[in-house]
């Protein structure tokens, strides 16, 4: 477990009022009531909190009947502040209905005002009020606030007088845990099927989000889909302690005054039965883990997650485990999750764990230190930088500013080859990537993408020059010499058609040559990589419906390099696409969920050109990374997708299940996965074959399951 991050941290809670935007102290301007003017910055938010808790206390009329019955409860208001001035209630939580209709009554109440600015513009914002029954004025909630304090200054003073133990450690109390995390700049594990819940809010027509750069923190999130509302709109009612956690809370929960945390046991246990299958056709997962999370002030988030996992899969999935194996003895690496052990005599033990540390000191720059993976893409597949391989540490710098976020990731790298393994001991490389993402207009977005890998040769370790911010310096001077290491550059876009239909897209460079390209004789060097795709949100009318297409075409020896060991790869699998070079891909998906169930369905149609590997032909035709592009390279023109032996490849993917509990996102779900292949010339390492894998289980779905090689 020497890879796992050591993070040991707790934190976090909000005021009584504040915005639900977790940076809106950093708003440019607070709403302003008239007796507010002139004033600046929290002078401004005070003032705002004073008036609105004012109001309610001399306009809100507690029902007769609660009164009577001396009732004592708590109304939780989400309101919001429109760019024109007016108040307007979006939620409200009490537990009997007339409160609830008096909330509304007194916030209709409520004088038009002037409105939050950014940049001088006017912008509507979201706040959270707590009213307390029976009403307490400002004055009031002094009274108790100093006599608590005069009341704790006493105690301590008589405890010293009489040398008693201090009551410091008993005065530390914890409060009602209000789900802070859901406004924190924490990470959202990321889920394809998670993440298509917002999909469609983030990307609406003139919303200045960046949703490329994967994960997303609930920070960013909040600004466009309310988590902690949506989770309230499909909470069971449950009365006991146990009823709470299984089906809505995490499972043990603290806040503090300035401190949260969270922790929750991990589960992905699965059943299931493939055929054909060389020995047992039983497949299955059994995985167990624990998730640790939490925020200490508003500055400072930490999360992580240690599993312990043995399971046996599909024998196409075993196999290509097993030819991803590493140096050293152990039987395979599993995709996605990293080197696994044998366990018993026909499976796998792979524990794994994933950390991540994120500083945020101001609305500008969030700093993550981590154990984990990374995302850059709209769609499915991530040409550029996908979360296929194993985890990897990591620092990632976001600066978000005015229509702009960028992002630069500085990794460490595996290559656990046997013709690099000095000792026992793994090499290392080391990789930089630089993302520039820009929101052209309302409707389009630009990115710019850069990655440099080098080696650790000579014992350079990681070259410091690489943290050099700016996109594309380094890229020039790799280009110069590929001793230097391996650079590629990239480009999306995404287009919002409307709010209900996005266009995006990829195109990836890897030693690019102008000259051959223009030559027009599909030279080797013509090493690129292309995405295209579209999404159409609540299709056909149908609200929550995500149907998704998507196209990626990579020519011959993309990701590949002279110097193999700095090639786009870590722990023998791809950086960019799970299938390396030399292939053409079409993927369709459709999303749908409706209160706790959902339904996945996924189509992949592949061709390949993949290596025949025998001794008649050892040629390198561009499909492996793996592989050095100098040696063995049957042509110099006429390099086309598809050449060696031509494979084609059909994977269809149901999923549908339950959602047990929002807290952890642990589901309860079926699985069918058809795979058939057909090579032109049967190998022994690939042959005709179809597969059928049927599954059910129980897992919390916090992290990518790839199952489509």
């Amino acid at each position: 477990m020497n890879r796992i991050l050591p993070f040991f941290l707790i934190f976090l809670v909000p005021f009584i009022l504040k915005a639900q935007d977790s940076n809106s102290k950093n708003k440019e301007r607070y709403p302003e009531f008239p007796n507010c003017k002139n004033l600046q910055f929290e002078a401004l938010q005070n003032c705002f909190n004073i008036e609105v808790q004012n109001f309610v206390f001399n306009n809100f009329q507690v029902p007769e009947n609660l009164k009577t019955n001396s009732y004592k409860g708590l109304i939780t208001v989400v309101f919001e502040v429109s760019d024109t001035g007016k108040f307007k209630v979006i939620y409200v939580d009490a537990l009997d209905q007339s409160l609830i209709t008096e909330t509304k009554r007194v916030f209709e109440k409520m004088p038009t005002i002037n409105p939050a600015t950014f940049n001088g513009n006017p912008t509507y914002e979201k706040f959270t009020l707590k009213i307390s029954i029976p009403l307490q004025s400002l004055t009031s909630i002094q009274q108790e606030k100093d006599a608590n304090k005069e009341i704790l200054v006493n105690s301590i003073s008589k405890q010293q007088n009489t040398k008693q133990p201090l009551p410091e450690l008993d005065s530390i109390k914890s409060k009602k845990f209000e789900n802070p995390q859901y406004k924190s700049h924490l990470n959202i594990p990321f889920s394809h099927s998670f993440y298509a819940h917002f999909d469609a809010e983030m990307n609406q027509l003139g919303a200045n989000s960046h949703t490329t750069s994967k994960p997303l923190s609930y920070s960013e999130v909040a600004k466009y889909y309310d988590i902690e509302l949506e989770n309230k709109k499909i909470a069971k009612t449950a009365t006991t302690w146990l009823g709470k956690k299984l089906w809505n809370e995490n499972l043990v929960t603290f806040q503090g005054e300035d401190f949260w945390f969270t922790l929750n046991p991990i589960v992905d246990l699965q059943l299931g039965k493939s055929t054909p299958s060389a020995t047992s056709n039983k497949t299955y997962i059994n995985t167990r883990g624990i998730q640790f999370n939490g925020g200490l002030g508003k500055e400072l988030n930490f999360t992580t997650t240690i599993y312990e996992s043995q399971g046996r899969f599909a024998d196409y999935f075993n196999r290509y485990a097993e030819s991803i194996k590493p140096d050293g003895g152990d039987p395979a690496i599993i995709p996605g999750i990293g080197i696994a052990k044998d366990f018993k005599t026909d499976a796998y033990d792979f524990p794994n764990a994933d950390a991540n540390l994120a500083y945020t000191p101001s609305k500008f720059i969030n700093l993550n230190l981590g154990y984990g993976k990374n995302f850059i893409g709209d769609g499915y597949r991530s040409l550029l930088l996908s979360d296929i391989a194993s985890s990897y540490p990591y620092v990632k710098l976001n600066t978000t500013f005015w229509k702009i976020k960028y992002t630069n990731i500085y990794t460490w790298l595996k290559d656990v080859r046997p013709e690099v393994t000095v000792d026992r001991t793994y090499a290392t490389k080391f990789a930089a990537f630089h993302y520039l993402s820009i929101n052209i207009s309302k409707s389009f977005n630009l990115g710019l993408f850069e990655s440099a890998v080098w080696a650790n040769n000579n014992n350079r370790g990681f070259d410091m020059n690489f943290l050099n911010p700016i996109i594309f310096y380094r890229t020039v001077e790799f280009q110069s010499s590929s001793r230097s290491g391996n650079a590629m550059l990239g480009f999306t876009f995404k287009y919002k058609w409307s709010n209900k239909v996005n266009f995006y897209g990829q195109l990836l460079i890897d030693e690019f040559s102008t000259k051959d390209v223009a030559s027009g004789n599909n030279s080797w060097k013509n090493k690129y990589a292309y995405q295209l795709g579209a999404k159409y949100y609540n299709a056909f009318n149908i609200k929550n419906l995500l149907l998704l297409v998507e196209s990626n075409i990579v020519r011959p020896y993309v990701y590949s390099h002279s110097e193999v060991i700095t090639n786009y790869g870590h722990n023998n699998q791809s950086l960019g696409h799970p299938w390396g070079g030399n292939l053409k891909e079409f993927i369709a998906i459709a999303r749908y969920h409706q209160g706790r169930y959902f339904v996945d369905a996924k189509v992949t149609y592949g061709i390949q050109g993949l290596d025949f590997n025998t001794s008649t032909d050892t040629n390198n035709y561009g499909g492996n990374p793996y592989l050095n592009y100098t040696d063995n390279r049957p042509f110099d023109t006429g390099v086309v997708i598809g050449q060696g032996n031509k494979t084609t490849l059909f994977i269809a993917d149901l999923q549908a299940g339950y959602l047990i509990n929002p807290s952890t996102n642990m589901k309860l779900f079926g699985s069918l996965i058809y795979r058939n292949i057909k090579p032109t010339v049967d190998t022994p390492t690939v042959f005709k074959e179809s597969t059928t894998w049927v599954s059910v289980g129980l897992r919390c779905d916090i992290f990518n399951w790839y199952f489509d090689y």
